[in-house]
């Protein structure tokens, strides 16, 4: 497994070794030892599972301390565009964006630690989107950020996606106050 950090202090790639032959393919996707070793410290509660049709747009979601999640995200069956955005304040990188490919061929995943608004584009239709949480979901600490806020400058490359009422309703980012 390759542990790669980004531009944006804690938020990693994560390469599995995967091993192919005629049968089909094996990879290890989680391993405790081999994160900590690479500074990614989680202890995973609960893992969350969607199932979304092309140019389905999920986010810009995040739960508030005390709730606060870390995420291993990846695609399971097709493909997303996905995205973290720091939220964290008294971080360098407060207000960009990190984005990636995820996909069923590349098996990529990437870890997304407490301190990022998440969201994700889907690519191709039938796409499994998984992700492991470091803390369970509590609704009256999730939050969202407009997905298509201009100051955030998100290349989406779409401009009509399917969104929820919650994602059409999210805060701009000039208005948002990060308690990271």
């Amino acid at each position: 497994m390759k542990i790669i950090a980004t531009d944006i202090s804690d938020l990693m790639i994560i390469q599995p070794n995967v091993f192919e032959d005629s049968r089909g393919y094996f990879y290890e996707s989680y391993s405790k030892l081999v994160f900590e070793k690479n500074g990614i410290i989680a202890d995973f509660v609960q893992d969350n599972q969607s199932l979304s049709q092309k140019g389905v747009l999920r986010g810009l979601h995040f739960q508030n301390p005390p709730f606060a999640q870390g995420k291993l995200v990846r695609a399971i069956k097709g493909a997303i565009l996905d995205v973290a955005v720091d939220i964290r304040k008294s971080s360098v990188t407060y207000g960009r964006h990190f984005n990636i490919i995820l996909n069923e061929t590349n098996k990529t995943m990437l870890w997304i630690p407490p301190g990022f608004a998440h969201g994700f584009l889907t690519l191709e239709d039938n796409t499994i989107f998984s992700y492991k949480c470091s803390n369970i979901y509590n609704k009256s600490s999730e939050d969202c950020i407009l997905w298509n806020d201009t100051s955030l400058s998100i290349k989406w490359e779409i401009d009509d996606p399917i969104l929820s009422e919650k994602d059409k309703t999210g805060k701009l980012f000039k208005d948002f106050k990060s308690m990271f």
